[in-house]
């Protein structure tokens, strides 16, 4: 019999007399309950068999770290999910059980566990919402360990694992946690994205172990390999490095067993509270609990950078994040693109061909082996490994096998050149150079190797030749250096002006060449003109059509804008981005050479009463999801974080199947890793697309570009200017589709000409977003990953826009600007409108 189940008995069964008198009965009814609360905090982790808790009760792990219960995630208090998370950060959730099935605000939740040791979720009608749907049946308790696992265990002490938390992961791999597969029985533990970040339910982004050939962490959106790790290599993923970096608080194994092929990683005692989290856009990041100022520091993500991304440069070629090159691809030697064409537009996916045969066949051979040293270990899903084999027997294997095309040390520890043995057969693809990388086996025809000896018998022949021809050559050379000397020097001058130290692959083209190429800038070849100059048709290398932006040498872009744009655009590669292919400094003149774009741009369409009528409702709306990625590559996920701050319908260039690109860069600004905001006193934009505190107060952020991009955005559904000058009462464009959607008339906003083609939903949802954007508060304007997540998800849920702030215009059209004087807010009017 239990204490407390003794003292009730005593104080219920003695009699009220002087041996038992009243005051002592009460003195044994307090020390019953306290010996009852001193008991339920003693078992505060665990639930006993065919116990519950309700919404609002909690499982709390011994030492306190991990909670489990009942939340709703931020803004979204209608649903109710039962999960475990930090007890520190009550936001970092690790686990949840009813991702699919949410309760609902209204519904007594309660978490209980039957007599045959099956946990279920019950909602407020007694309906199953989620179970353990274990197999053995047997009185079990659950309990919430210290390592954030809820195990649940046959009652007897010490009792036999029925089922647990971690063999169920969700978007949180923790220390102690699976991420693999049991090859016997086909059980996978892998990781599945939120659909958005107040959203559990499983999203499109995978992370899994990949167990053919070598273990191998691969990233998936839908069906689409992303990024891989690269293989394990005994110490690390071949691809990942920099997990050295941080042994000492997280050790990394990955365990080869019949019955098990996994990763894991143990934090040691002194390490920090540390999740892997894969986030709604395909991103793991390793973020460790800073106690003193309870944050969540980033350790590290991948995919890192444009080299990540899954089969960058395509068969045999490899990717250099680090050249100066803008393009990041490279074939291997003895190796060619296969469409050169497409590699000058630095479209590298098709990869790389062999330039010469291998000579293999009918049991003999004549090839070699070129090693690339320093790379992320190719995809091994069409490999053959032995893991006893030497290096030396890897190399007479794949010497032997006509199909094999290359091969690796399967594991680098004990130094060396490392033991076991990979070969790839036919192709190797997603090859990167990386710091402290595995050295890579290429298999080459003989002939390949007899070039590189002439190549050497070169380097000795050609100094001495060279040597002879100079002095042959230098009477010439005095002849006309004088002439070139003075040109040369002032295009390096200029040049070192302008680009500074950077060391761009960025062709520099004659002057001549684009004189000829637009027919001495003719009239017939004008394209259009700007407040930056004009911008011109050409034909450039064999019938290539090219766009040439001529900038005027009045037109207020100087040196560090044309810097600007030469710079960013040549760094950035995004489909919906313009290409900048050249550039060209000649005297007072400076040129950009661009793709050419046959649809012009955005403007000529929305505002044209009869070019409207070309862009029905499905092409605007993959326009206004090419635009929002666009920035979003530009603001997140390029190597720097970049605001446009000139973003307006003529700046997005339409190409030949209407999808869109962001172009003139001229006015960007590049942030630091830890920048969030910056102040200038040089506005520059155009009124009506400018957000309200950079126009005012010079201070501009990625939510800057979030404004522009929602004033476009409205300005595409209505085909109405920001300025709106021909409806009255109404001083923009935004007030009168605010006062229609507060009126619940927001359809009245659509062009009329999409009436026939339209989306009802997918409109009023377009002009709800593009109102969150223009929001005169930058911290109620969503990033723009939120806007992308809103647009290509119909079911999230949509804050509620709070009434804007904007500009009234007393000019006819939006006005443009590109220096900040002391009169340039003297003609705005600062106007808060009052729904009708």
């Amino acid at each position: 019999m239990s204490i407390w189940h003794l003292a009730s008995s005593i104080i219920m069964g003695a009699p009220k007399t002087d041996r038992f008198p009243n005051h002592l009965a009460m003195i044994f009814s307090v020390l019953l309950l306290f010996l009852r609360a001193s008991a339920a905090a003693i078992a505060s982790d665990t639930l006993n068999n065919g116990g519950n808790i309700t919404d609002g009760e909690t499982l709390v792990s011994a030492a306190g770290s991990f909670t489990l219960g009942f939340f709703s995630p931020t803004g979204v208090p209608a649903k109710r999910y039962l999960g475990i998370w930090f007890t520190a950060s009550p936001d970092a959730v690790c686990w949840v059980a009813n991702r699919d099935t949410p309760l609902s605000n209204n519904t007594s939740g309660v978490l209980v566990i039957a007599s045959t040791g099956i946990l279920r979720l019950l909602d407020g009608s007694g309906q199953t919402a989620w179970s353990s749907n274990t197999t053995r049946s047997a009185p079990a308790v659950a309990q919430l360990l210290d390592t954030g696992n809820l195990v649940v265990r046959e009652q007897s002490s010490g009792g036999e694992v029925q089922w647990q938390s971690f063999d169920h992961p969700s978007n949180t791999l923790l220390a102690g946690m699976r991420l693999g597969m049991d090859p016997q029985t086909g059980a996978e533990w892998s990781l599945t994205s939120w659909r958005a970040p107040n959203d559990p339910t499983p999203g499109d982004c995978r992370r899994v172990m990949d167990t053919r050939g070598l273990p191998d962490c691969v990233s998936w959106q839908g069906n689409v390999k992303k990024y891989r790790t690269g293989p394990w290599n005994g110490l690390w993923f071949s691809g990942v490095p920099e997990m050295a970096s941080y042994s000492e608080l997280f050790s990394n194994q990955v365990v080869v067993r019949p019955d098990e092929i996994a990763y894991i990683f143990n934090a040691t005692a002194d390490a920090p509270f540390s999740r892997l989290v894969l986030n709604e856009v395909g991103t793991l990041l390793r973020l460790a609990w800073d106690p003193a100022s309870r944050v969540w520091n980033t350790f590290a993500q991948a995919p890192r950078d444009v080299c990540d991304d899954y089969a960058m440069c395509g068969a045999f070629g490899l990717c250099n994040v680090n050249t100066a090159s803008t393009l990041f691809c490279s074939c291997v030697m003895g190796f060619s693109p296969v469409n050169p064409s497409q590699w000058s537009m630095r479209e590298s996916g098709g990869g790389c061909r062999r330039n010469v045969p291998l000579e293999c066949g009918n049991g003999t051979t004549t090839d070699g082996f070129m090693v690339v040293r320093g790379v992320k270990l190719p995809d091994t899903d069409n490999t053959t490994v032995d893991m006893s084999a030497t290096l030396d027997q890897c190399r007479a294997r794949c010497f032997a096998n006509c199909s094999c095309v290359a091969y690796a040390a399967a594991d680098i520890r004990g130094g060396g050149a490392g033991s076991g043995c990979v070969m790839w057969t036919n192709y190797i693809v997603d090859v990167r150079y990386v710091d402290k990388g595995q050295d890579l086996y290429v298999r080459l025809a003989k002939s390949e190797f007899a070039k590189e000896k002439r190549m050497d018998a070169a380097r000795i022949v050609l100094p001495v030749l060279a040597s002879v021809l100079a002095l042959t050559a230098a009477c010439l050379y005095l002849v006309w250096i004088c002439r070139l000397r003075g040109q040369r020097r002032n295009n390096n001058v200029q040049k070192k002006e302008i680009l500074g130290d950077e060391n761009l692959e960025l062709p520099f083209v004659s002057f001549g060449d684009i004189v000829t190429a637009t027919n001495n800038f003719s009239e017939a070849n004008m394209l259009g003109q700007g407040g930056f100059g004009k911008v011109y048709k050409g034909m450039l290398d064999k019938n290539k059509e090219v766009a040439i932006k001529r900038l005027g040498q009045g037109s207020g872009q100087g040196v560090e804008e044309f810097r600007n744009e030469v710079v960013l655009i040549a760094k950035l590669q995004h489909r919906n981005l313009v290409r900048l292919l050249g550039c060209c400094i000649h005297g007072d003149e400076k040129l950009l050479i661009y793709e050419y774009l046959p649809n012009k741009s955005l403007d000529s369409f929305i505002f044209d009463a009869a070019s409207k009528k070309v862009l029905d409702w499905p092409t605007r709306f993959q326009i206004i999801k090419g635009i929002s990625r666009g920035l979003l590559y530009l603001h997140q996920d390029s190597r720097l974080t970049i605001i446009h701050r000139d973003l307006k319908p003529s700046n997005i260039l339409l190409d030949a199947d209407m999808s869109p690109k962001i172009s003139d860069f001229g006015m960007a600004r590049i942030f630091g890793g830890n920048q969030h905001e910056a102040n200038t006193n040089r506005v520059v934009g155009t009124y009506g697309y400018m957000s309200p505190e950079y126009a005012m107060d010079g201070v501009f952020s990625v939510k800057s570009d979030t404004y522009s991009f929602g004033v476009i955005l409205l300005e595409i559904i209505s085909g109405l200017k920001i300025s709106l000058t021909h409806i009255t009462n109404f001083p923009n464009l935004l007030a009168y589709a605010w006062s229609l959607w507060k009126e619940g008339k927001a359809m009245n906003l659509v062009d009329s000409s999409l009436l026939g083609s339209c989306s009802p939903n997918e409109a009023l949802r377009c002009i709800h977003i593009g109102l969150l954007c223009v929001q005169d508060n930058p911290n109620g304007r969503p990033l723009m990953s939120s806007v992308v997540f809103m647009l290509e998800n119909e079911t999230t849920a949509l804050s509620i826009p709070k009434q804007p702030v904007y500009f009234s215009q007393r000019y006819s059209e939006a006005q443009e600007i590109r220096e900040n004087t002391s009169s340039s807010m003297s003609n705005m009017d600062l106007t808060v409108l009052e729904g009708r």
